[in-house]
Order: structure tokens, then C-alpha cells, then sequence
């Protein structure tokens, strides 16, 4: 099975961002000819102030249901219809009521939504450059653990700042993952030095493969100071080991998940059955 990660450079023009994906999904589908392909975190608004992202946001339909969504809600169920595969919808802003939650949506290839997580952990530190976030500020926190399968493979899902609190992926890894999503923005500043030192360590924790799309370059943010996100989106093996990469600017990363090297890892170092701590 092929999977494909999708690096962009979104801002707060969801048109824009749309336009972007489309062209980008196309170029890795022509590549790699991939069964499921994943966006980042945010990639339909990255940035604007808090009424921007507001306008932006939309209301989901309920979880199952036919129902017509937005704008960035209806591009990735055409998108994985017409070319009958599954897409991970990286995160959007999910409006409900005077709320919006960071989601990840995700579509089967006939078009209907299999899977809705919302983000646990909220972005809100002072990077080392003196930037601070407060992600708190804007959006609600998910509660809920969440898995979905396809091809007979069970798949976590978490985003972003969840890399750093490895008792989710633990969960994740409990309720039968073998594949983890972790679609993201990740400062330059705490990319750099985290970003694939964190993705190899769930990695290797969870014996599970870690594919992780990942925003690139400069957005502006409600008080018109630039950001930078770190990019370099990749997908490792159950070994921990980076098997595809994403170079800097726009892009893609491809990757064959082989499920025998994870029976293999799994077999002969069984850390989940050696645990002593839940």
C-alpha cells in the first residue's frame, strides 16, 4: 500500500489553499500512484486574525451522513471520489457555535467521511526566538482517541503539538494502530531541533509508521507578524528508520507501507506485551 504526505505553503486565503492542494494531490497522485494521500494541519486557513478564522472555519455534517459541508469539506470528498482513494484531510477549523476545534477529517473513496478527530493538545508556548502562541485563545480541545481502517490496516490519528505526549500514540498503538497521522505546523524554531527527533521516537515506541504532512514557509498571523513553518515532511518506518522526505518548498513524500516489516519489528522486540506501566 502507498501513501503519499502532501507538503504546502498555505495562508489565510482558503481559495488559494484549495487551488494549491488540488495542483499538489494531482502532481503526487501522477507520481506515486498512492491509495491514500494526507494534507497538513491548517492547510485550508493558516493564519488571519480570529475573525478570518472564523469566516474560514465550517460547520461539519454529522459523522456518516450525506450531508453537503463547506467549501474545504467538499474538495476533499470530490477529490478522494473522482480518484478513488482515501484522503486525509490534514486538520481544518471546525466551527460549532462560538467554537472552533482543529480537525482532522478523513474520506473513503466513495466520498463519505470515515473518521473525525479533534486536536488534543493545544499549541500554547513561547518558542525560543520569543514568538509566542496561544492556540487556546481560538480553538476548543478534543477528547477522543481515534482510529479508523482501510485495506485491512487500522490507522491513529493526531496532529501537530500531540507529537510531544506520547501516552496518545501509546493509546493509538493499543487500539490496533499500525499506521499514526500526524499532520502539522511546526515552527521553524522548534522544527529544527524536534521535529524528526520526536517523529522517530513515536516511531520506534509505538512500532508504528509515522506519516506526517507538514506545512512549509511564511504566513502572517492576526497581528501582521510573519510566521514560519518548518516543512520537511516525512513518513518513517516501525524501526524509526525515515523512509521518504519532502525537501523544502511545496511538495510531496511517497512511501510503500510494507506490514510485514511491522509484524517483524513487533515480533522480535515485543515491548507492548513487556510493559509494566498502563
Amino acid at each position: 500500500m502507498r501513501m503519499s504526505v502532501i507538503q504546502m505553503c498555505p495562508g489565510a486565503d482558503k481559495a488559494q489553499n484549495i487551488a494549491q492542494a488540488r495542483g499538489l494531490i494531482q502532481g503526487a497522485l501522477a507520481d506515486g500512484r498512492p491509495r491514500i494521500v494526507a494534507l497538513p494541519e491548517m492547510w485550508s486557513c493558516l493564519g488571519g486574525d480570529r475573525e478570518t478564522k472564523f469566516r474560514e472555519a465550517e460547520e461539519l455534517p454529522a459523522l456518516g451522513s450525506n450531508d453537503t459541508g463547506g467549501t474545504a469539506y467538499e474538495f476533499l470528498r470530490e477529490v478522494a471520489r473522482a480518484n478513488a482513494i482515501h484522503i486525509h484531510g490534514g486538520s481544518i477549523a471546525e466551527r460549532v457555535g462560538d467554537t472552533l476545534f482543529n480537525t482532522t477529517i478523513v474520506f473513503r473513496p466513495d466520498g463519505s467521511e470515515v473518521a473525525r478527530y479533534r486536536k488534543m493538545h493545544l499549541f500554547d508556548i513561547v518558542t525560543p526566538d520569543g514568538q509566542g502562541y496561544r492556540e487556546s485563545a481560538v480553538f476548543g480541545s478534543g477528547t477522543e482517541v481515534v482510529t479508523w481502517e482501510a485495506h485491512d490496516v487500522i490507522f491513529g490519528l493526531a496532529i501537530c503539538y500531540d507529537i510531544r505526549f506520547p501516552e496518545l500514540f501509546l493509546k493509538l498503538r493499543q487500539a490496533g494502530a499500525e499506521v499514526i497521522f500526524l499532520p502539522a505546523a511546526f515552527t521553524l524554531q522548534t522544527g529544527k531541533d524536534h521535529w524528526e527527533v520526536l517523529l522517530r521516537a513515536r516511531a520506534i515506541e509505538t512500532q508504528c509508521w509515522l506519516a506526517a504532512p507538514a506545512c512549509f514557509g511564511r504566513h502572517v498571523d492576526g497581528n501582521r507578524e510573519t510566521r514560519m513553518t518548518y516543512g520537511h515532511s516525512m513518513i518513517c518506518d516501525p524501526w524509526g528508520l525515515v523512509i521518504a522526505r519532502a525537501s523544502d518548498g511545496t511538495g510531496w513524500a511517497t512511501a510503500r507501507i510494507d506490514r510485514s516489516l511491522t509484524e517483524r519489528v513487533r515480533r522480535d522486540m515485543p515491548v507492548l506485551a513487556h510493559r509494566v506501566l498502563a
